[in-house]
C-alpha cells in the first residue's frame, strides 16, 4: 500500500528571545500553534492529533509538561504525543507527525516543538557528570571543541573559517523577524576579535540560550487541495542514531548523519544533493559545523567542505544558501531549534522566506541532530507534490 503524500499547510513560530516573561510554557507553545492554524485557515477542530516535542525536561525543571499542556493546544480529547531525542528533537517530532500523516493513521496533524530555557540553564544542566560518559566540562561547546579541532587537524582548514559562518548567519538573521539575535552592528572583526570559550570556537561562534517555539499543520493530499496557500510537500524523511562512544566512532562524520542523509536522498529520489537541492537548514550550534556538515550530508567531498564556505558558496545569495535564517546561531530554543530548521525548509519552497527567501527554491533540506552526535533527523521538502 503506497503511502499518503505529507503537505505542509500551516507554519508559525514565536518571536525567539532570551526570556518570555510575559507567557507561561502553555502561552508559548499556543501562541506558536495559533500562528500555524493561522497561516493554515484552520481552527482547533480540524486537528485530529497533537505530537510535542523538547529537549530534557531538567531544561525548565518541568517534569512531562506536555500532561499540562494539552488544553493549550486544543488536544483534550485527541490522541497526543511526546517525543525526545535529545537537541534533534524537534526534527523528530515532526517526523512523527509526518509518519501518522503518511500512514493514514491522522488526516491532519499539529506539530509543536518548544523551549523556554530561561526558567533553568542549559549550560549547567549539560555540565553534569554522569558515569561511565565522558565529561562535558562546562556545556555542549567544551564536548564539541575537539571534535572541531580534529577537523581542523584531518583537513587543513585555516582558523578563519569558523568566524566566516558566524558572521554570514548573524547577517542572515538581521532579515528574518523572529530570529533572537540582531546585532545591526555585526562585522568580520567583531566576531574574530570575541573571546575565545573553548579552542577553537569563540563567543560569537556560539548559540544563544533562546525562548522560543515553533508549529506546523501536516496534512494529507485531500488537506492541502483546500489549503488557501502553496503547500510546502515532504518527498523523503529519516531519522537515524547510533551510541555516544564506541569503538571507531567518527566525531567529526557520524556514520548516522550519512546513513540518514543517504536515506532521505534515496526516498527523493536525489542523485547529487549539491546540484538538485536549492536550500539547506542546517543544525550549527557552533559555526564550524557547517562545513563539517556539508561533507557529512554530500553536499562536499570529505575535507572540502570548508572550501565551501570560504569562496561563499554558503551565502543566501550563494550557490548552495545554508541557514537562510541566521541558523542555530542565531536562535536556539533547544527543543525547538530542529522543528525550526524543518519548518524554515518549508517556508523556502512555499516561497514564504521573506527577506531571507532564496529565489527559485524548489527543494529544500532540513536538518537537526542532537546528544554527542549520535541522533539525527532529516526531511526533504519541495514545491510539488512527490511523484510515484
Amino acid at each position: 500500500m503506497s503511502k499518503e503524500p505529507v503537505a505542509v499547510v500551516g507554519i508559525g513560530q514565536t518571536k525567539h528571545v532570551a526570556a518570555r516573561r510575559d507567557v507561561s510554557i502553555a502561552g508559548l507553545v499556543r501562541e506558536a500553534a495559533q500562528s500555524a492554524l493561522q497561516d493554515a485557515e484552520l481552527t482547533w477542530a480540524d486537528i485530529d492529533a497533537v505530537v510535542i516535542g523538547k529537549a530534557p525536561d531538567f531544561f525548565e525543571g518541568v517534569m512531562m509538561p506536555e500532561l499540562y499542556l494539552a488544553d493549550a493546544l486544543g488536544a483534550v480529547g485527541k490522541p497526543m504525543l511526546r517525543v525526545h531525542t535529545a537537541g534533534s528533537v524537534g526534527g523528530s517530532t515532526a517526523l512523527v507527525a509526518a509518519n501518522l500523516v503518511a500512514g493514514r493513521v491522522h488526516g491532519t496533524v499539529l506539530t509543536l516543538a518548544f523551549e523556554k530555557q530561561s526558567e533553568s540553564n542549559a549550560m549547567w544542566g549539560l555540565s553534569l557528570p554522569v558515569p561511565f560518559q565522558q565529561p562535558l566540562l562546562a556545556g555542549a561547546g567544551g564536548f564539541f571543541a575537539p571534535h572541531v579541532r580534529a577537523y581542523m587537524r584531518r583537513t587543513g582548514a585555516p582558523d578563519t573559517v569558523g568566524s566566516l559562518v558566524a558572521y554570514k548567519d548573524r547577517r542572515n538573521a538581521l532579515k528574518n523577524p523572529y530570529a533572537h539575535l540582531h546585532e545591526q552592528d555585526i562585522t568580520l572583526e567583531k566576531v574574530q576579535a570575541s573571546p575565545m570559550l573553548w579552542d577553537p570556537i569563540r563567543y560569537s561562534e556560539t548559540c544563544p540560550s533562546s525562548d522560543g517555539a515553533c508549529a506546523m499543520i501536516l496534512t494529507d493530499r485531500e488537506g492541502a487541495d483546500r489549503s488557501p496557500r502553496p503547500p510546502a510537500w515532504m518527498h523523503g524523511g529519516a531519522m537515524r542514531s547510533e551510541p555516544t562512544l564506541f569503538a571507531g566512532k567518527d566525531f567529526v562524520s557520524p556514520r548516522a548523519g550519512k546513513d540518514c542523509a543517504a536515506d532521505v536522498y534515496r526516498q527523493a529520489g536525489i542523485a547529487d544533493p549539491r546540484r538538485e537541492i536549492d536550500a539547506v537548514e542546517m543544525y550549527v550550534p557552533f559555526s564550524w559545523y557547517e562545513p563539517m556538515w556539508l561533507e557529512n550530508l554530500g553536499f562536499a567531498a570529505e575535507g572540502e567542505g570548508w572550501k565551501l564556505t570560504e569562496s561563499g558558496v554558503t551565502e543566501l545569495d550563494g550557490d548552495l544558501p545554508v541557514n537562510m535564517s541566521g541558523g542555530v546561531l542565531s536562535t536556539n530554543p533547544i527543543g525547538a531549534s530542529g522543528m525550526i530548521r524543518f519548518a524554515e525548509a518549508a517556508l523556502q519552497v512555499r516561497g514564504q522566506a521573506g527577506e531571507h527567501q532564496v529565489d527559485g527554491a524548489r527543494k529544500a533540506l532540513g536538518h537537526a541532530y542532537g546528544g554527542g552526535s549520535q541522533f539525527f533527523a532529516m526531511w526533504l521538502v519541495g514545491a510539488e507534490p512527490p511523484t510515484g
